[in-house]
């Protein structure tokens, strides 16, 4: 039976048009996949003169994994039981405090519990409650376990979850241990403060031993596998590395006590963490962009990390990247170029008149329309398009993040602000730069 409403054409086209638009709902755009390792079986990807200096240096990761493994498991007698896991934390290792605080029992207990979590090798796990006791004999140097998933389909599933980030940099890891210690043992120059400066020393030394054959680091040493090998700019991992081992190299007054010889050692490790910095910065239709949260360490070209975690270019990473270049003594044409085209990318993706915030206790966060707020970046930008993409746990990459899971939404820092700092300090380079130009002129005059 049909039905008329009488209306006709006009009629049918008013109603078309007083309609209320279908909404707009974020596109699935693409499935991340896990990022390659750095192995021996790998190596023929290399070129032939490189390949016998990456196959000690994985031959040195095993070997030092399995020293950390043993050295924990001596620790205890035959059938003695392992104390519980270290508490885990935000770290609590203020490096902002007025240097006579560092030198308070406070500070002292603190650096004592840090002393006492240095692995083996020298390096530190993540996340723990510094303030907490010192490690106990046979205590596990990581608190991950407890936390883990074990589940093949997650990227970052350990191969052995009661052993897992040790020692790594991420977040901040380690170089903030060493950066805490420095101001301790800066207020006890006598045989109270050599127990800090050994320890400095040992993570210098595991920073050196760390980094690989190209200057990079990866986030985990000794190698974990998967993407954790990968040269890591993710929370800022090589920068931080390159930038404690300049300070190490410039004799910084919290590094003052450092030998020469290694300090030297130091330097040369931060100036060789350059190279792949310039060779990690993507290319995109022959222009130089920003750099990825991560690069595969045989072949420099972007990879994943967490399944929500794409390849992507990632700002908030590449700003500390590019602070890092614009404090190098040595202003080669190539940095300045790098330097150059990241900002000039970084001001061209600003996002204004959007804010990403809590919008209820229901939905949590989500990006909306706030005139005059800005300039946010997205955290990831697809490669080839430019334009900000989302992950979600079940490794489904999205193109707008109020579309993702609610607990992956919630959960990540998807806007950040930390180019700004970088276009700040760009003005000020760019103004040192001419200036100096200008010296270099008035050199010449006669």
């Amino acid at each position: 039976m049909k039905f008329s409403t009488g209306m006709g054409a006009m009629g049918a086209l008013y109603l078309a048009l007083a309609a209320p638009a279908a909404p707009a709902f974020g596109a699935v755009i693409g499935t991340n996949t896990p990022a390659p390792e750095v192995s021996a079986a790998r190596l023929a990807e290399l070129p032939v003169a490189q390949r016998a200096a990456w196959a000690q240096y994985i031959a040195r990761s095993y070997k030092q994994h399995i020293f950390d493994r043993a050295t924990l498991a001596a620790e205890l007698k035959l059938g003695e039981p392992a104390p519980r896991a270290p508490v885990a934390g935000s770290g609590k290792m203020p490096l902002d405090k007025d240097a006579a605080w560092y030198g308070s029992p406070q500070a002292r207990a603190i650096a004592d519990t840090i002393v006492s979590y240095q692995t083996p090798s020298g390096g530190w796990s993540k996340n723990q409650d510094r303030t907490a006791p010192p490690r106990l004999r046979g205590q596990r140097f990581g608190n991950d376990a407890e936390t883990m998933e074990v589940n093949t389909t997650n990227f970052d599933a350990p191969k052995d979850r009661f052993w897992t980030y040790i020692g790594t940099l991420d977040n901040g890891a380690t170089t903030t241990e060493m950066r805490f210690l420095a101001r301790v043992q800066a207020q006890l120059p006598g045989k109270e403060g050599d127990a800090y400066r050994a320890s400095i020393a040992k993570g210098i030394h595991y920073l050196l031993m760390a980094q690989y054959p190209n200057g990079g680091w990866p986030q985990i040493y000794p190698l974990q596998g998967g993407y954790h090998d990968g040269v890591t700019f993710n929370d800022n991992v090589v920068a931080e590395a390159a930038m404690i081992l300049e300070d190490i190299a410039e004799g910084h007054a919290d590094f003052a006590f450092v030998p020469k010889a290694l300090r030297q050692q130091a330097g040369a490790a931060s100036e060789r963490a350059i190279r792949p910095i310039l060779d990690s910065q993507v290319v995109v239709d022959g222009k130089k962009t920003i750099w990825p949260q991560q690069v595969d360490a045989l072949t420099l070209r972007p990879i994943s990390a967490r399944n929500y975690e794409m390849r992507s270019l990632a700002s908030a990473e590449s700003a500390e990247v590019l602070m890092f270049l614009m404090r190098q003594p040595k202003q080669t044409p190539e940095i300045r170029a790098a330097v150059d085209a990241g900002i000039s990318w970084l001001k061209a993706h600003a996002i204004y008149d959007k804010a990403f915030t809590k919008v209820n206790d229901e939905e949590g966060r989500k990006l909306v329309d706030k005139p005059g707020a800005g300039p946010i970046w997205s955290r990831n930008y697809d490669i080839q398009t430019g334009k900000p993409i989302f992950g979600d746990r079940d490794k489904s990459i999205h193109d707008d993040v109020n579309y993702i899971s609610k607990g992956r939404r919630n959960g990540y820092s998807w806007y950040n602000s930390a180019p700004q700092k970088a276009i700040n300090a760009y003005a000020q380079w760019i103004a040192r730069a001419g200036a100096a130009g200008s010296e270099r002129l008035s050199d010449k005059r006669p």
